[in-house]
């Protein structure tokens, strides 16, 4: 194994999860791909894969091998795409995920920009309702809104943003404005399914005092460009950020309520596999998306 091809392969059958997906994906026949990884295993002299079960299962050595082979893979296209860049340019397939309204309304903005600024990079946007879930050794950055759960990713910060809890005047005049956290339990409320979140316990503070409301939702849906237009139409109180909402309360869509009270911030975050090491396209593409943001967001604007 002199250089990264075998281990390519090996994380292809891996990422795939068949070796029929596989094949598709390298171009090849099923025979072909288990000829090959049957003569990767006899160079080495172990065996890498199982074969014998319903779904593919990987020996430790096997495991091993794309584990540690994987870091070896980024740092070695990390050193090509250092030296492509020193003779004037980006190279390589960027693979992103992200959520399915941020990637849509700003992130597929930001990355068609990037790559037209950048015309040898090739991008792969993959968005949706639950990117942490995802296999995330599929994507060069995932981008996440919130507090990161216990993770050995590394979080770069891309953008503050706020949650507001918003309703519609129609429903405020209907139902009155809310006064405490604790008037909300006893509201219409919708809520965003996302990331296998608690979503129904809101929780507020205001200077020391910390309040946690378990709201009762008369509708849900995992997508929140959905639960946003059900309250612009008076169907209920949601919380969502400040990234979605903003638009519509300076158009007067929605109102927010409880504005004394601060729920917890969901700062859009960047997240890689390591801090050093990166590739140059995707360090680039971190710094692009970083300034594209700044000095305000698009929503603070």
């Amino acid at each position: 194994m002199n250089d990264s091809t075998d281990i390519r392969f090996l994380l292809t059958i891996r990422d795939s999860g068949s070796l029929i997906a596989a094949a598709r994906k390298l171009g090849l026949s099923p025979s072909a791909v288990t000829q090959r990884l049957q003569q990767l295993e006899k160079k080495l002299g172990t065996q890498l894969v199982n074969r014998t079960a319903r779904r593919l299962q990987f020996t430790e050595e096997g495991t091993l091998l794309c584990e540690r082979g994987a870091d070896l893979v980024q740092q070695f296209d990390a050193l090509f795409d250092d030296l492509q860049l020193r003779r004037g340019g980006l190279i390589g397939t960027l693979k992103i995920n992200a959520p399915l309204g941020f990637g849509r309304r700003h992130l597929a903005p930001a990355i068609a920009a990037f790559q037209q600024e950048n015309p040898d990079i090739d991008v792969a946007l993959t968005l949706s309702d639950q990117p942490l879930t995802e296999t995330m050794d599929r994507f060069d950055i995932v981008v996440h809104i919130g507090d990161l759960p216990v993770s050995n990713l590394v979080g770069f910060t891309i953008a503050p943003n706020a949650r507001f809890v918003c309703a519609a005047p129609a429903l405020i005049r209907r139902v009155g404005m809310p006064e405490s956290p604790e008037d909300l339990s006893r509201l219409p409320c919708i809520v965003l399914r996302e990331n296998n979140e608690d979503v129904t316990l809101w929780q507020f503070s205001k200077g020391r005092t910390r309040h946690s409301v378990r709201v009762s939702p008369r509708m849900s849906c995992n997508d929140g460009d959905v639960i946003r237009q059900w309250a612009c139409e008076g169907r209920g109180v949601i919380l969502r950020s400040e990234w979605d909402v903003a638009d519509d309360i300076v158009k007067g869509k929605l109102v927010r309520v409880l504005p004394g009270w601060k729920t917890p911030d969901a700062n859009v975050i960047a997240l890689t596999h390591q801090r050093s090491g990166l590739p140059a396209r995707t360090r680039h593409f971190m710094q692009y998306l970083q300034g594209r943001f700044k000095p305000l967001p698009p929503w603070r604007r």
